[in-house]
C-alpha cells in the first residue's frame, strides 16, 4: 500500500497538535485546581483534575496532578482515594521530587484506615510495611543536631543576609529537620500499630479461655509472645500462657513457663510464688 507523503505529514502534524492541546489542557486544569486548593475547596480540585489524570501521563505535570489529587483526596479524608493516587505516583514517576512525602503520606493513609483492634487488619499491616519502607528509603541523622543547624543558620543569615550560601544551607537544615520530625512520626507510628495487632491477638485468645477452650487460647498467647515481645502485651500473654497451661493440667509445661516468665521479670517472683507452689505440688503428685 502506497501512503502519500503529504498523507503522513498531515498526521504528524495532527498528533503534534493534539499532544500540545492535550499539554495545555492539563497546564489550564492544574493551575485552577491550585486555586481550589489554596482555599480548601478540595472537592472542586478532584473534579478538576479527575478529567486529566491520564491525559497528564508523560507530561511535566504528571507527578504534579497525582500528588495535587492525592493531597486532596487525604485532606477530604478518603483515604481509600488518597492511596490510589499516592501509589500511583510512586509507580509511575519514581523520580519526582514528591516521591519522600507521596511514600510518607501513603503510609499515613492506611494508618487512618486502620481499624478497631477487634476488628480486620489490612490496612494496619499495610501501614506498618510503609513507614517502614519510608524509614529505610530516606533514612536521617539526629534530629537535636539538625534542630542546632536550623539556629545556627538562622542567625548567620541574619548577620549576614545576602549570603546565598547561608541561606540555601539554612533552607537546607530546615529540610533536614522536617524530615527528622517525619521519621520519629514513622517510628511512633509503628509501635502504636505493632500495639493494636498485638491486642487483638491477646484478646482473641481471651476470648477462648471465657470458652474453656484453653489449647487455643495458648496458641494465640504464644503468638503474642513471639511476634510482639516488643509492646505491653508480652507480661500479660506469659502470665496468661501460665494460666492456661495449669488450667490444662501441663505441669512441667508451666514450670518451663514460669520460669522464663520470671527470667524476664525477676521482680514478679514473690508474686508468683503461690503459682510456682500449686505447680510444684501437682507436678510431684503427677
Amino acid at each position: 500500500m502506497i501512503v502519500p507523503v503529504s498523507a503522513l505529514l498531515f498526521s504528524a502534524c495532527s498528533s503534534s497538535k493534539v499532544s500540545l492541546d492535550s499539554s495545555a489542557a492539563v497546564e489550564g486544569s492544574y493551575e485552577k485546581a491550585l486555586g481550589y486548593y489554596g482555599k480548601e475547596d478540595y472537592e472542586d480540585v478532584a473534579l478538576t483534575l479527575e478529567p486529566v489524570m491520564f491525559t497528564s501521563r508523560a507530561t511535566a505535570l504528571e507527578d504534579d496532578v497525582l500528588f495535587l489529587l492525592g493531597q486532596s483526596y487525604y485532606k477530604s479524608k478518603q483515604y481509600l482515594l488518597a492511596v490510589d493516587m499516592f501509589t500511583r505516583l510512586l509507580q509511575q514517576v519514581p523520580s519526582s521530587a514528591y516521591a519522600r512525602q507521596a511514600q510518607f503520606q501513603l503510609a499515613q493513609s492506611h494508618e487512618k484506615l486502620s481499624t478497631h483492634f477487634e476488628l480486620d487488619h489490612e490496612h494496619t499491616l499495610k501501614a506498618i510495611q510503609q513507614f517502614a519502607v519510608y524509614l529505610d528509603m530516606y533514612p536521617g541523622r539526629d534530629s537535636a543536631q539538625a534542630a542546632a543547624d536550623v539556629d545556627m543558620y538562622r542567625e548567620m543569615v541574619k548577620v549576614n543576609p545576602s549570603n546565598d550560601a547561608y541561606r540555601e544551607r539554612y533552607l537546607a537544615s530546615q529540610a533536614e529537620l522536617e524530615s527528622g520530625q517525619s521519621q520519629a512520626y514513622a517510628e511512633k507510628a509503628i509501635a502504636a500499630l505493632r500495639e493494636k495487632l498485638a491486642k487483638n491477638v491477646y484478646y482473641i485468645g481471651r476470648q477462648y479461655i471465657q470458652l474453656k477452650k484453653y489449647k487455643a487460647a495458648g496458641i494465640y498467647f504464644d503468638e503474642v509472645i513471639r511476634r510482639y515481645p516488643d509492646t505491653i502485651f508480652l507480661e500479660q500473654a506469659w502470665q496468661s500462657r501460665i494460666d492456661v497451661l495449669i488450667k490444662r493440667k501441663k505441669w512441667f509445661d508451666a514450670g518451663q513457663a514460669l520460669d522464663r516468665y520470671l527470667q524476664l521479670y525477676p521482680d514478679k517472683a514473690s508474686q508468683m510464688q503461690d503459682t510456682r507452689d500449686e505447680i510444684m505440688k501437682n507436678f510431684n503428685n503427677s
